[in-house]
């Protein structure tokens, strides 16, 4: 197994990590009598990680991932843990508030004068995202998710709108002023393909917020860091991340790292469509 080529175009890796069992922390996804071998390489140009090999999780996001992560039954009650949590301890609290500070600076004016933003969450599974930031803001928002359980989920508890699709097949979802991928790019095998979609569905003026696992950071402290769990296909860099975003269209307003309350290393972003950005500097 090795790593053939990287976002960047690089074909430089080095193996960083190989596994022959689960670690520790690591859902068990049911990938039947396969053997769990295992190996993340990194690129030697960007520093970018990749997951490489050959277990199958064509179907992961239908219906295992909600089964395994959550159980039946598990979804309100993490839902529930997520938003009892003291606020200097939840990742989510400081998302909805960069979100809503850039919110409130990049549209200025025009939220005092009756304008109020659409938001599409994609991949909301929780939804606790979207649930406080409708709360604390009124804003129209959006969840979708591929899986019916997310979807209900987001409809009955979280009290927002929600579509159940694949983002890489959906249509007619209409269009959007800040869409969001917290934590779900690095789940697709094509991360540049997904991020690129999501210009269809913006309006004029539009953003995207991302939050990608960070690598650099977490590849210090060894191989059973969740970062590295056989769900993310993709694992990024300070580097990478802008690969990401200049590849599919986009030029970053934003990119910082940090490590969250819950320990895991994080890079974030705010990326303003490349035809936008150019308009804006002419």
């Amino acid at each position: 197994m090795k790593a053939q080529h990287c976002l960047c175009g690089s074909r430089d890796f080095e193996k960083v990590f190989a596994y022959r069992e689960p670690p520790l922390g690591e859902v068990r996804f049911d990938f039947g009598t396969a053997e769990y071998r295992r190996e993340i390489w990194r690129c030697g140009s960007c520093g970018h990680f990749v997951s490489v090999h050959d277990l199958d999780m064509s179907d992961l996001y239908r219906g295992r991932y909600v089964s395994a992560t959550y159980g039946e039954d598990g979804l309100s009650k993490a839902f529930d843990r997520i938003n009892s949590l003291d606020p200097s301890r939840s990742d989510n609290t400081g998302r909805v508030e960069r979100v809503i500070k850039f919110v409130t600076e990049h549209f200025g004016d025009r939220l005092g004068a009756g304008f109020a933003p659409e938001i599409l969450d994609v991949g909301s599974g929780l939804c606790v995202f979207l649930y406080r930031l409708h709360r604390l803001t009124g804003w129209p928002c959006t969840a979708l998710d591929p899986d019916l359980r997310a979807v209900e989920h987001a409809e009955k508890t979280a009290k927002v709108k929600a579509v159940c699709a694949d983002f890489m097949h959906a249509d007619h979802l209409g269009k959007f002023d800040l869409i969001t991928f917290n934590k779900v790019i690095e789940h697709v095998v094509d991360p540049v393909a997904m991020l690129a979609r999501s210009l269809r569905y913006l309006q004029p003026g539009a953003a995207v917020y991302i939050e990608l696992p960070d690598g650099e950071a977490a590849t210090s402290e060894g191989p059973g860091r969740e970062e590295f769990f056989i769900d993310h296909h993709h694992v990024f860099s300070f580097a990478s991340a802008r690969v990401l975003a200049g590849k599919a269209g986009f030029a970053v307003r934003a990119l910082e790292r940090l490590r969250e309350p819950s320990t895991k290393f994080t890079l974030w972003a705010f990326l303003a469509p490349l035809s936008a950005a150019v308009h804006e500097r002419s």
